[in-house]
């Protein structure tokens, strides 16, 4: 990911964190983010990579 995209990230969750919880937190919300290897994480007990997530996106997935 991108350096931008992971500034404009960090960005959005912290205005999320803050609209629910309220401004006063926004210097102490921390967000890390953390990019993990494609096809070595599972969604429903089978390990997925970039593809089947975009496939999810689109909705073109066959569910497990």
């Amino acid at each position: 990911m991108p350096e931008e995209e992971i500034k404009k990230l960090i960005k959005d969750v912290t205005d999320v964190v803050v609209s629910f919880m309220g401004e006063d937190l926004r210097s102490y919300t921390l967000v890390v983010v953390q990019e993990v290897k494609s096809g070595i994480w599972g969604v429903g007990g089978q390990a997925i990579g970039l593809e089947e997530v975009r496939a999810m996106q689109e909705g073109t997935s066959k569910k497990p």
